[in-house]
């Protein structure tokens, strides 16, 4: 996760637009971390649910309850990032 570039005093227009382009960059690529991990999530429940042909014993079954709860936490801490990034822009 990435932590926005904050200006610093003095820093002067060239400083705070490159802050700002590296800023919109870690925003861009949060925001796709966080569609990912969300995509997973969603594979994740199908394979919890049973419904993953070839995954559906309990073993599969927890392990995809698992992997989604996990990827839950990433898509939330990506999204808090992207957010943090958006507001540094």
């Amino acid at each position: 996760m990435s932590t926005p570039n904050v200006n610093k005093p003095n820093e002067g227009i060239v400083g705070q637009i490159s802050n700002s382009l590296g800023n919109a960059a870690n925003y861009v690529g949060e925001t796709l971390s966080g569609k990912g991990a969300e995509a997973s999530k969603e594979a994740n429940k199908e394979q919890a649910k049973g419904n993953v042909p070839g995954n559906d014993s309990v073993t599969d079954r927890v392990s995809g309850a698992f992997g989604a709860a996990s990827d839950k936490l990433d898509q939330h801490k990506h999204e808090a990032s992207a957010k943090a990034n958006k507001e540094g822009i």
